[in-house]
């Protein structure tokens, strides 16, 4: 799914509109029924709905999606921000349209504490700050402990997104949920505005396919759909020579949770085979956990020497517990200069490159680099805003001719030919030691299973973060960990 700039957005409207061809009103209640049908399939109808309307086309929404909600039995109220004289031709229709019961609110004041407030203030067509009485409003919700439900984007927030200063200065609905028409908007993947969005759910609404296809954009949202298409059927006569082998280089004495993790998701990606370099000392937690993880000992309690016939492996993981001792960043060297497959490095083999910059010039091609942001500004220095750290990381992959997945919420996925991949699925619980590991196993045996570099990345960051879902709905946000994620591994079309 291709995400589309503020222009793109308006174009795509009227593209629709013409070609399809349907009124802008009919697209709005199109829209509006599609709100509204996700308000109805996820909100216990005993709840009150409060929507707070702007004069635009994000309030005429609102207004339909009030008017379907109250048909199908729930208790909406509205609030408008503007008198009727100065709302848009769709969005007075559609107050028009309301049904005489719905009850109109004089103010947020003393709003009881479980009503819902879906936010229909402003849309994509607003840019710069938002102004009175829209940003009093705005501070008022942000006030309250109601959730919040924000159709389209927050209201306050740009489409693309601006520097840090800017967004601090901005009064922005501060939401719980983000219902996306259609597609999600750039700002929402992003740290220093995508807090303001919640759980960002995208909504069809039928804008022309035509004029998504044809579109060209840089940036994507990683869906469904997507990995359908990825999809390599497994082989009814397939054997395990055939779905690769997997060499994890991971662990260090005493610090062997890491490799078991890592192990753990590499045997969970359906490749055939996965071996894992790792301390003798630290042998027995391995192979009693793991007995069909094949063991390659290193005699030092830390990475110093090569795993025998190198050249076997299909694919390679190393960083997760490594350490950074002399001897491991001697043969870490030597590994970058041999490996002929694709390398997934992450954590301590990350610090090791950002100790030596030299080192980033024998990664071999294709490879994935997996840092979290500490570690990638030790790769490639602070940043100042959203758009110097996004030309770093695209100078990071092009250089290293190498796939860069930043971890985190919508973890992203740098192409060196200049595409963002944004992934859909993941949790806020999903933050914490050892999921990190988890992930570069996960990408290590997709590439060792048949997956390119760019494949492998992006089922492998979609599948983690259904993995982390998984989790969270069984141990709970708070409660859950690394190891439930991994054991919550499923891959599956």
């Amino acid at each position: 799914m291709k995400i589309f700039t503020k222009g793109q957005i308006g174009e795509a409207d009227r593209y629709t509109m013409k070609n399809e061809p349907i009124a802008s009103i009919d697209l709005m209640e199109r829209a509006s029924e599609a709100i509204a049908g996700w308000i109805a399939e996820n909100v216990d109808k005993r709840i009150p709905l409060l929507f707070a309307v702007g004069k635009g086309n994000n309030g005429g929404d609102g207004l339909a999606a009030a008017r379907i909600l109250r048909q199908r039995g729930f208790n909406c109220s509205v609030y408008m921000a503007y008198g009727k004289n100065s709302l848009s031709e769709e969005c007075r229709l559609n107050l028009e349209r309301l049904p005489s019961g719905i009850p109109f609110a004089d103010s947020l004041s003393g709003i009881d504490g479980g009503t819902i407030i879906v936010d229909a203030l402003l849309g994509t067509g607003v840019s710069g700050n938002a102004r009175e009485p829209v940003s009093k409003i705005i501070a008022q919700i942000n006030s309250l402990n109601n959730r919040v439900i924000a159709i389209d984007l927050p209201s306050g927030m740009n489409t693309e997104p601006c520097s840090r200063d800017e967004t601090e200065s901005r009064q922005i609905i501060m939401a719980d949920i983000t219902l996306a028409l259609e597609f999600p908007k750039l700002a929402m993947m992003l740290p220093d505005t995508g807090e303001f969005a919640g759980t960002v759910i995208t909504l069809p609404i039928g804008l022309s396919k035509q004029y998504l296809e044809q579109t060209e954009s840089p940036c994507y949202y990683i869906d469904k759909a997507l990995i359908d298409r990825l999809w390599i059927k497994r082989l009814k006569f397939g054997h395990k020579n055939t779905y690769g082998h997997a060499l994890l280089i991971c662990g260090s004495k005493n610090m062997t949770g890491a490799a078991m993790l890592a192990t753990g998701a590499a045997l969970r990606s359906g490749c055939g085979l996965v071996s894992v370099h790792i301390p003798y000392s630290e042998r027995v937690a391995l192979q009693s956990s793991f007995p069909q993880a094949i063991l390659s000992p290193d005699k030092s309690g830390v990475f110093s020497e090569m795993p025998a016939d190198i050249a076997k492996y299909s694919s390679i993981g190393t960083g997760c517990g490594l350490g950074t001792h002399p001897d491991t960043v001697k043969v870490f060297e030597t590994l970058l200069k041999s490996a002929s497959v694709p390398m997934v490095i992450d954590a301590d083999a990350l610090n090791m490159l950002a100790m030596n910059r030299n080192l980033l010039k024998y990664i071999p091609e294709n490879s994935v680099l997996t840092p979290h942001p500490g570690e990638l500004k030790r790769l490639v220095g602070e940043w100042e805003s959203e758009e110097v750290k996004n030309r770093r990381l695209m100078e990071l992959s092009s250089g290293t001719k190498s796939v860069v997945v930043l971890k985190g919420a919508h973890t992203a996925v740098y192409l060196p030919d200049g595409r963002v991949y944004f992934n859909s699925t993941g949790n806020a619980g999903m933050a914490k030691g050892g999921c990190g590991d988890v992930l570069t196993g996960l990408i290590t045996g997709l590439l060792a299973r048949g997956y390119n570099s760019f494949e492998a990345s992006v089922m492998g960051v979609y599948f983690h973060g259904l993995a982390g879902d998984a989790a969270r709905e069984k141990y709970g946000e708070e409660s859950m960990n690394s190891r439930d994620v991994l054991e919550c591994i499923k891959i599956e079309n």
